[in-house]
């Protein structure tokens, strides 16, 4: 443990205080525990970041520069809080505050880390955990170890120019669990289910491409786990994000998560977007009609995983934001694809309310979900208000889980 913190201090780190906290777990029988993604890239100055889009670049500028693309397009979105830097810790204040006025019990960060250093950190590591009520709310992280292209924006046609490799070597991988468990793991308000820290995998594929076999991921995750049993913890809750449909144009889905789930070991299964699992046929496709197709794909994943399955809500899909305007727009694979039409509050409000109606339905069933997202703006899925609908989100996550 010693050697942890030792570790901690030497690369830098300074750890907040923190107030006790409950540990979030899905053994009450009514209360569902709500998490919410957050995609860290709307603060300026992460070196990679400056390196490719010059000083004082967030995808912010894409929010602001956005234009309708077709007939109902609701283009520009505008940030009723304005276009704030996430790494301020007065910032996350903020968004801290009304997360947990809300009925939001958990953030779980994108969390990006490669082989030659971090990506997007600054938002969690100088913002969320220097707020002064950073004790308001849990955190987790879900590694977000896809291979990362350069579609900040995407010209149609162009080639695919990759900067980062998602996939890491057994030797970094070391060095990074020494830095989850000490920076992140062994912090009192992160999240962790029977006492083991909630850790997931976006993808899988990656995952295990870098250690070269499913024994070799094996035994890397069994690492992890020793090591935050050494420092304290009780382990590990592995969770894996499983898609059907690949949307960014990287992805590849696996052959078999449900016989992945068993050989590597992982505790639960969840879902990062509703459109990873559902088709989009029109240009506006309605809200409802691709919440039902997710809901099939839930009782799916129920059926086949074998573990708990925490379902997801999606507030929306839209990442014309991310397409260069100069291009032609259409349905042509992302990030020019279709979108997410007749997203209000109020279907919002009644998919979540359907999702709890279905989770409290099973008694054995888990007591957590998640939802897409805070702020993937550019994506055209956030929770945080805007200058049309204000707070209405919010409210009705607030209504349904408060």
């Amino acid at each position: 443990m010693c050697k942890i913190l030792l570790s901690a201090l030497l690369m830098g780190f300074l750890l907040p205080k923190f107030t006790s906290g409950k540990t979030l777990n899905n053994h009450q029988p009514d209360k569902i525990t709500v998490a919410v993604y957050y995609f860290p890239n709307y603060h300026t100055n992460d070196q990679r970041n400056i390196k490719n889009k010059g000083e004082n670049w967030s995808e912010w500028e894409l929010i602001k520069a956005a234009k309708p693309r077709f007939t109902g397009n609701e283009q520009p979105k505008v940030p009723l809080w304005g276009y704030t830097d996430e790494k301020d810790p007065k910032v996350m204040a903020q968004k801290i505050k009304a997360a947990s006025k809300y009925g939001i019990d958990c953030l779980i960060f994108d969390w990006y880390m490669y082989e030659d250093g971090p990506f997007l950190n600054r938002c969690l590591d100088e913002g969320f955990l220097k707020a002064k009520n950073v004790s308001k709310v849990k955190f987790a992280l879900m590694w977000a170890n896809h291979d990362w292209e350069d579609i900040h924006p995407y010209t149609k046609d162009s080639p695919h120019k990759l900067l980062y490799p998602g996939t890491v070597t057994a030797k970094r991988f070391d060095e990074i669990c020494d830095l989850l468990i000490s920076h992140y793991f062994i912090q009192p308000n992160y999240w962790k289910i029977d006492g083991k820290a909630y850790f997931s995998i976006y993808d899988i594929q990656k995952f295990m491409d870098g250690f070269g076999s499913v024994e070799a991921t094996k035994a890397a995750m069994k690492r992890l786990n020793d090591k935050a049993v050494a420092a304290g913890l009780k382990g590990v809750h592995w969770n894996i994000v499983a898609w059907g449909r690949p949307v960014l144009p990287v992805e590849k889905v696996p052959a078999n998560y449900p016989e992945l789930i068993k050989l590597l070991g992982f505790d639960s299964a969840t879902s990062y977007v509703w459109v990873h699992h559902a088709g989009l046929p029109d240009q506006q496709t309605d809200f409802n009609k691709v919440r039902d197709q997710y809901f099939a794909y839930w009782a799916e994943a129920k059926r086949d995983y074998k573990v708990p399955y925490y379902p997801n809500v999606s507030m929306g899909w839209d990442p014309t934001p991310r397409c260069d305007l100069k291009s032609e727009w259409g349905n042509y694979g992302y990030p020019f694809t279709n979108t997410i039409g007749n997203n209000t509050p109020k279907n919002f409000r009644i998919a979540l309310q359907k999702t709890k109606d279905k989770m409290l339905a099973d008694p054995k069933g888990p007591r957590i979900m998640n939802i897409n997202s805070w702020n993937e703006w550019t994506e055209g899925s956030y929770l945080e208000p805007d200058t049309k609908t204000k707070f209405g989100y919010l409210k009705a996550v607030k209504s349904v889980f408060k």
